[in-house]
């Protein structure tokens, strides 16, 4: 199919790119990578009166580390952050996540901003935002203003950006003092979107967790933190059972839906699975051993 006629607008700044989403009503779409909306497009399932490319505003593309916080600007590429050293070394999570997201070709154009502000309930960035603590950095004609990635995700699909706001960058703090980490997920078909996912990241003192980072995609209708797990982990040791006690805590937290694809039992099970595959790989590398 082919998309419906609309203007198109390829402004030079951020600011030009704000005033010509007002103009649009609510009628606007922005285009940064295009992976998600050329689909919706094509198929009309969207139908703006115009389209307004981000591509020619210099400075959108960045990562940098700032302090303890790694800043990424919204038109980074994600093969950008998958070959970045920086990720790799400040955000190891996102580093093992980022091979996962669909397929290299997609990673070369699909954008960060792009991702967050699609707000698509399986994808693997928006959860990396909610699991890192990630504050969204957004424009409108009123000025800017930062929305915690916890609150940014309303519901599937949809985010509480003003019709006129644009995301320019998130920021990603460090966790300096987590040394164990680890990402699992599943999908029907490498590339696909994933049936289940989860992120968990830990520092361990005196054999013991001290504290806790564990976030969750695919088993509800936004990218989870789940805190109740978070709390369950302090002070536990990584002992026989301790992986497995730690994957009745997740499923426990967790009420999925059914779906085409799978049950709610099937997807409960499964992020029950990968919960406790993944606290043994984040154990053994908080312990300095190889996984």
């Amino acid at each position: 199919m082919k998309p419906v006629s609309f203007d198109y607008v390829a402004p030079k700044s951020l600011d030009a790119a704000v005033e010509a989403l007002a103009a649009a009503n609510g009628d606007g779409k922005v285009l940064a990578g295009g992976q998600s909306l050329m689909p919706l497009l094509n198929f009309r399932m969207t139908r703006p009166t115009v389209v307004i490319d981000l591509t020619q505003i210099p400075g959108m593309s960045f990562i940098e580390l700032r302090g303890n916080v790694v800043a990424v600007g919204a038109m980074t590429r994600h093969a950008d952050l998958e070959f970045s050293d920086l990720i790799a070394t400040k955000l190891p999570v996102m580093a093992a996540a980022m091979p996962h997201v669909a397929h290299l070709a997609i990673r070369n154009m699909g954008t960060v901003g792009g991702s967050i502000s699609h707000a698509d309930p399986a994808a693997e960035l928006p959860m990396l935002a909610v699991l890192y603590g990630a504050t969204i950095k957004v424009q409108g004609p009123g000025g800017r203003r930062d929305i915690a990635a916890e609150e940014f995700f309303i519901s599937a699909l949809t985010n509480c950006l003003e019709p006129e706001e644009i995301v320019f960058e998130i920021d990603f703090p460090v966790l300096t003092s987590h040394t164990g980490w680890a990402f699992e997920e599943v999908a029907r078909r490498f590339g696909d979107f994933a049936l289940a996912s989860i992120a968990v990241s830990l520092e361990v003192l005196d054999d013991k967790i001290a504290d806790a980072r564990v976030a969750v995609m695919g088993v509800a209708d936004t990218p989870r933190r789940l805190r109740d797990a978070e709390e369950a982990l302090r002070g536990v040791q990584g002992g026989p059972g301790a992986a497995a006690g730690f994957a009745a805590v997740i499923r426990s937290c967790v009420s999925p839906a059914s779906d085409i694809h799978v049950s709610a039992e099937y997807r409960r099970n499964l992020i029950g699975a990968l919960a406790e595959r993944a606290f043994t790989t984040a154990w053994t590398r908080a312990a300095g051993e190889k996984p």
